[in-house]
This record gives structure tokens, C-alpha cells and sequence, in this order.
């Protein structure tokens, strides 16, 4: 059923006003008696279940951030079958993001172009919604994505991102540092091992006792992944997430027009498989075993998960393959995943 109504009414939808319709939905899903009956359907099976950054995951599957920015659809994503819920990017400062049009789909690609821009009501407002969730007896593994506010100085960085990690690190199972997402002007600089060592440095010590990880881009050069892998380790964070959206349009078949329609941002989804795979292979070969590595672009099929953790990833995440798979998209995935064994 979701393909035809993906194709005859989600597809003519403007694409952030069908993510909003979507997520009043999973909002509501997080609700019981709805949350109840979602969860009797997803639920992974008990085999799935496995052990990373001192936590238990009922799936190696979750969702990437991105999807859940505000940290208002996390109980929803769990109901859905989901292992863990990354929310974010969140910001020291609420920001509204750049301007609408800023999400487009390439269809025969399988892919979205986002040029968000981090939009969400901040770090304090998302404690407190932080704070109601842990409340709750049941809940998935919450991972919270933090970047750097807009209106700072990139020269500032460290202490805007030293601030949302006071906030937010008490209150999550871990803490993802985004330094890669290219639609925060000057962000990516963030990168480069000189000035990314006193960032991570900085922010691992606000977190305290919660797993710090690092996000990276899948266009760095293969010695830059390699460089940022063995920074991470010297550090002691807990691990690191490669990879983020991709500002390439190599490959891509999706009518020019259409793409040049679509202007600047990055791409997710399908083009990015390879690219990811090849980083996920980069950093497993030079993080030791224990090291946490969470593999993320271009993920669809169960298929596809069992690859990366075949290639050396502990956990998986997706985001784009929600869009053309649907509301059942991690029941798919859990279920494959117990099949392939």
C-alpha cells in the first residue's frame, strides 16, 4: 500500500509538509493504547538485541538524526521498531534554518537533497522534552546530535558546542558532535584535526560520563578519514558515525533540471552507498575492535545492514530509506536481518 500512496499523494506533497504530516503521525503512535499495538507489530526479535557504548540495543537499526530535530517523535520511532533514535541537530541558539523551498526529492535517484540548515527550538527546550522522556520506564536508546549555532563565529565554536553538551549529555544515552553537515557556513572547516582536537577535547570533557562520538563527511580525502578516526580514538571518545549527507552530485540520475532545481545542500539516500561503505571499511581498519563505529547512507534493505556489519559496523542508521519504504521500513529491516541470521 505505501507505494501507491507514495506515489500518487506523498510524491505531489511538498517534501518538509509531508515530513511534518508524517511525523504528526509517529508523534501519535508514541501514545498509548497506539504505541501498544505499533510495538506488538515491530517489535524486533529477541536475537537482534546487542551491546554497544555500555548499552542495550533491541536492534542494530536505528534512525539517523535529522529525522527527529526537535526530539518530539522519539517515543513514535521506538513504537515503529526502531533500536535507537539519534534527535538533532540541535543548537546552543533556537534557529529558524534557511529558507523554504530547503528539501526536494530526487525520485529516480532514491534520494533527498536538504539544505535545512539545523532548524529547532535549541538546546534548553530540548532538555526538557529530554527530561520527560526519561521519565518513562520504556524507551528506546536516545542519541542526541549537537552543531553549531549559526549566529556564532566559527572561531566559537567550541564554546557554543560546550554549551549544548552541559545541557544535553546528563540526558542522553550519548552525545554525536556534528561537525559535518554542509549547510552551516564554515562547519566543515571544523574538520581539520588541528582545530577539531580542542573541540572534541573540550566537549568530551563537558559530557562527562555519556558516550561522545564524532560525525564525519563522506567527502573528506581517505587520509582525512583516517586522521579524524585516529583523533577520536587518542581522545577516548566512544566512537564515531560516518558518514553525513554528501555535497556530490556524482552519479546521480535524476534529470538535470530537476537537480539544478534543487540548488545546493547535501544528498542522502541511495548515491551515497558506496562512498559510505568505503569509509566505514577506512575507519574500521584503524580503530581498534571495541571502538564504536555507526554506519549510516545509502541503507534501504536488510541486505544492506548486514553488509556494513559485515564490513565492521556495530550499529546502523537510516533516514532517507523511511521516505520510500514507509512507516514499516524498520519492521522490514529487523525482520530480514533475523532471516539473514
Amino acid at each position: 500500500m505505501y507505494p501507491l500512496l507514495f506515489r500518487t499523494v506523498l510524491s505531489r506533497m511538498d517534501p518538509e509538509s509531508a515530513h511534518h504530516a508524517a511525523m504528526a503521525v509517529i508523534r501519535m503512535l508514541g501514545l498509548p493504547p497506539f504505541s501498544w499495538a505499533a510495538r506488538a507489530l515491530t517489535r524486533p526479535a529477541p536475537e537482534l538485541a546487542t551491546t554497544a557504548l555500555g548499552l542495550r540495543f533491541e536492534s542494530p537499526f536505528g534512525v539517523a538524526a535529522g529525522f527527529d530535530k526537535d526530539v518530539k517523535g522519539a517515543a513514535g520511532l521506538f513504537a515503529l521498531g526502531f533500536g535507537h533514535v539519534e534527535v538533532g541537530t540541535l543548537t546552543a541558539i533556537p534557529q529558524a534554518g534557511n529558507a523554504r523551498p530547503r528539501l526536494f526529492r530526487l525520485i529516480p535517484d532514491r534520494a533527498v537533497v536538504n539544505r535545512m540548515g539545523f532548524n529547532n527550538h535549541g538546546a534548553e527546550a530540548a532538555a526538557e522534552r529530554l527530561r520527560k522522556i526519561r521519565r518513562r520506564s520504556r524507551r528506546a536508546v536516545l542519541g542526541v546530535n549537537i552543531g553549531k549555532s549559526r549566529v556564532v563565529e566559527v572561531a566559537d565554536a567550541t564554546a557554543d558546542y560546550v554549551r549544548s553538551a552541559s545541557l544535553l549529555a546528563p540526558l542522553a544515552d550519548y552525545l554525536v558532535v556534528n561537525v559535518s553537515s554542509p549547510n552551516t557556513p564554515g562547519l566543515r572547516g571544523l574538520q581539520a584535526v588541528e582545530t577539531l582536537r580542542p573541540l572534541l577535547r573540550a566537549v568530551h570533557d563537558a559530557a562527562g560520563a555519556t558516550p561522545l562520538l564524532v560525525k564525519i563527511a563522506p567527502d573528506l580525502a581517505d587520509d582525512e578519514v583516517e586522521a579524524i578516526a585516529q583523533l577520536a580514538v587518542e581522545l577516548g571518545l566512544a566512537g564515531l558515525i560516518a558518514t553525513n549527507t554528501t555535497i556530490s552530485r556524482d552519479g546521480l540520475v535524476t534529470d538535470s533540471a530537476t537537480i539544478a532545481a534543487a540548488g545546493e545542500g547535501g544528498v542522502s539516500g541511495a548515491p551515497l552507498k558506496a562512498r559510505s561503505l568505503e569509509v566505514l571499511r577506512l575507519v574500521r581498519a584503524v580503530v581498534p575492535s571495541d571502538f564504536c563505529v555507526v554506519s549510516v547512507g545509502g541503507v534501504e534493505t536488510a541486505a544492506d545492514v548486514k553488509q556494513r556489519m559485515d564490513a565492521g559496523a556495530t550499529l546502523v542508521q537510516g533516514y532517507t530509506g523511511f521516505l520510500y519504504r514507509g512507516p514499516l521500513w524498520a519492521r522490514q529491516i529487523n525482520r530480514g536481518l533475523a532471516k539473514l541470521g
